[in-house]
Formats: structure tokens, C-alpha cells, sequence
């Protein structure tokens, strides 16, 4: 039988989703929007704060292990609007003294000069949309930094903070893998820890999916793409950055704690527009989601109290699904008894004996299941399978 370890423990996160961006990237789905008049931040933080006695009062007494600022651009808010809303979120729960901080941050020279005034906000993790290291893709990704700035604003946060990262979008258009690969180190050298890596994809109502669908954007085939992702991994293990998630790349001990959280289908509250959360309440788990426009949100917080606008109560079998498509992309696995414990069923002994026959998973001493490097290319039927 596998035993809960205690280094697994998930924690409870918070996570703080600021909106707004200098300009929308052409490959981005997320709830980001631009706005040419300045963001009233004295009244967004008024809003943070009725959202979070909101959340502790469903999630009362927890001790905040990570609190993440994403977006967005989180990097365009003042320092003061970053202290105030920590300082909201210790006002209702009891922050870890060894609690990640994280906010994500553009590295263009303007933000960078902002990183002091985030490290004394008490910010003590900074992940950077690098996103690609030679100014034509940057440009073609609709980036508004230069690979000269990019490497400035890593080098500024390395010299501020003990725990940085940055992300690359690798399987771009025209990439080979002898690029990549030279790209990776360059990147490895400057990333000191921590690598999130993404191959680009083409998601629904998005300005590269009009192109791809018009001729005028061409992807990797699927034998380059796998190429790509072969030399993803062989170069991050060999330099000591092994995947401990499926995009997630870091030296041991250096995983971000955060997203951890996520992964090991651990508790979280969201706040901000477009903000998910995972609550456990006395009648179970709960999923949230929050109203996405920025000015609607606002709104909805001051007059109702709350930016919720979906309250769905997870069935177990629908917890037993997320565990599985969440806990799957680490490279630790899963403990089966806990999937038994949130799902109310067991996993078909015969699936799991057949997808270890065809190298798929595999199974530790200790009695996690783990996808795996055969795996992890086609991770979503893997999970499909092992959840029927």
C-alpha cells in the first residue's frame, strides 16, 4: 500500500490574478486585457480585500504555505498595490514565515526597476515571460521586450532574489531542434534553478489560431514537435534541471511551491477577475470561478461582495478526475489510496497492468504511479485511460 509522505503535502495557496497587459499576445488565452486609460489601483485593492475576508470566511484557520500573483501583467502594479493585498492576506490567515511569494513579471527595463519594490513588499520569487532569446520570434510573439532586455531584467532579478524563474515557448514556427538546443543553454546558464517550458499551441479564439486557420501560421509536424520535446529533456536533465512537471523544469528543492499546490490537488483561493479556486468546505470540495471582466468584477465585489459567480460542488468522481489530471504531470506520480480516498473507487488494476506493459507508467517502491518519459508525450490519453 503507498504511504502519504509528508514532503507531498500540497498546502493551501492563494492566488491573485491582475488583468491588465501592455498589449495582448497573439498566442494567449488567458483572462488578460488591455486598457489605455491608468488602472485605478487604490480601488482594485479596496476590491482585494472584500474578495479575501470573502474566501476566509469560507476557508477559515488555514496557514498559507504560497501565494502567487499572475495575469496579466502583475508586473505593472504598483509596489504599494502588491504590499497592500499581502498585507490583506495576513490580515485573515497565518502566513508561513517560509511561504513562496511569487509574481509574475515582463522583463522589459521599465518593470525591472520595480523589482526592488516588490522584494521589500515582501515578494521573495519573481518568474519572468522571457518566452524566446533572439528578437525575430520575440517580435513574431508578440513580445514588446528585446532578448537584450529580457536577459537584463533576469540578471537585475537574480541579483534582488534568491528564487527566480522564466518561461520559453519552444516548437515555434521555423524552430529546429539543433536551435533549441542551443537556445536551452544559453537559457540553463542564466536560469540558475528554475525553467518553465512550453511547447506553443495553438488555443481557440486567439490571434494565431485566425492565422493558422488562414494559411499563414505553420506548425511543427508531429515527428518535429516530438523532436523538440525529446531534446527539451534530454538537455534540461543533463544540466541538472530535470522536469518535475510536465513544462515545469527545476534543479531539486527549487520547484515552484505554487503550482505544486495545483498539482498535488491541494486547496486554494482564488481572488481577481477570471480567478479559479479549490476549497475544502464542511460539505466537501468546492470549485469557484470569478467574474473575468476587469470593470465587471469590480463591480460585482462592491455591490454583492464577492467576484464569485460559479459555486460548483465536485462530485466524487469528479474529484477523482481532476486528482488524476492534475497529479499526473509530476514526475513524483500519484498515491493511489488517495485517489481511492477522494473518489470512492479503486484504480482498475487491469488498466494500470496494461499501460505498465505498453511503458506508460510505471510504479515506485513506495507505491506511486508515475507516467513515464514514454508517457508524458501523450499524457492526456494515459489519464483518459486510466480514469474510465
Amino acid at each position: 500500500m503507498a504511504t502519504r509522505h509528508p514532503s507531498f503535502e500540497p498546502g493551501f495557496g492563494v492566488y491573485v490574478h491582475w488583468p491588465f497587459c501592455l498589449s495582448k499576445c497573439p498566442y494567449c488565452d488567458f483572462n488578460s486585457h488591455v486598457r489605455q486609460a491608468p488602472v485605478d489601483e487604490e480601488r482594485y485593492v479596496e476590491a482585494f480585500r472584500v474578495e479575501l475576508a470573502h474566501r476566509a470566511a469560507m476557508a477559515p484557520g488555514r496557514i498559507v504555505s504560497s501565494i502567487f500573483f499572475g495575469g496579466g501583467t502583475p508586473s505593472l502594479m504598483k509596489p504599494a498595490t502588491v504590499a497592500a493585498i499581502l498585507e490583506a492576506i495576513g490580515s485573515h490567515w497565518n502566513v508561513d514565515p517560509k511561504a513562496e511569494i511569487t509574481l509574475e513579471a515582463n522583463p522589459t527595463s521599465v518593470e525591472a526597476e520595480r523589482f526592488r519594490g516588490y522584494r521589500a513588499a515582501g515578494v521573495n520569487r519573481v518568474s519572468l515571460g522571457v518566452q524566446a532569446m533572439n528578437d525575430a520570434d520575440l517580435k513574431s510573439l508578440g513580445r514588446l521586450h528585446t532578448a537584450d532586455e529580457a536577459m537584463g531584467a533576469v540578471a537585475v532579478a537574480a541579483s534582488i532574489f534568491d528564487r527566480f524563474s522564466f518561461d520559453l515557448i519552444y516548437a515555434r514556427p521555423g524552430q529546429s531542434p539543433a536551435a533549441w538546443k542551443a537556445e536551452l543553454k544559453e537559457a540553463i546558464a542564466r536560469a540558475a534553478e528554475h525553467l518553465s517550458l512550453y511547447q506553443l499551441t495553438i488555443e481557440p479564439d486567439t490571434m494565431f489560431e485566425r492565422l493558422y486557420k488562414a494559411g499563414r501560421l505553420a506548425m511543427p509536424d508531429p515527428d518535429l514537435s516530438r523532436a523538440l520535446w525529446d531534446v527539451t529533456q534530454e538537455v534540461t536533465s543533463a544540466a541538472g534541471l530535470p522536469a518535475y512537471e510536465i513544462s515545469n523544469h527545476a534543479r531539486p528543492g527549487a520547484e515552484s511551491r505554487h503550482n505544486l499546490v495545483y498539482w498535488r490537488y491541494g486547496e486554494y483561493a482564488g481572488v481577481g477577475p477570471g480567478a479559479h479556486g479549490r476549497l475544502l468546505t464542511p460539505k466537501g470540495r468546492i470549485a469557484q470561478s470569478t467574474e473575468k471582466h476587469p470593470e465587471m468584477w469590480l463591480t460585482v465585489v462592491e455591490t454583492e461582495g464577492s467576484g464569485v459567480v460559479e459555486t460548483e460542488q465536485l462530485s466524487t468522481e469528479e474529484q477523482g478526475d481532476e486528482f488524476l489530471l492534475m497529479g499526473l504531470r509530476l514526475s513524483e506520480g500519484i498515491d493511489p489510496d488517495r485517489f481511492e480516498a477522494l473518489s470512492g473507487r479503486k484504480l482498475s488494476l487491469s488498466r494500470i497492468s496494461s499501460l505498465i506493459e505498453d511503458g506508460m507508467i510505471a510504479v515506485t517502491a513506495d507505491g506511486r504511479i508515475r507516467v513515464t518519459p514514454e508517457g508524458f508525450p501523450v499524457l492526456d490519453a494515459v489519464v483518459a485511460d486510466l480514469a474510465a
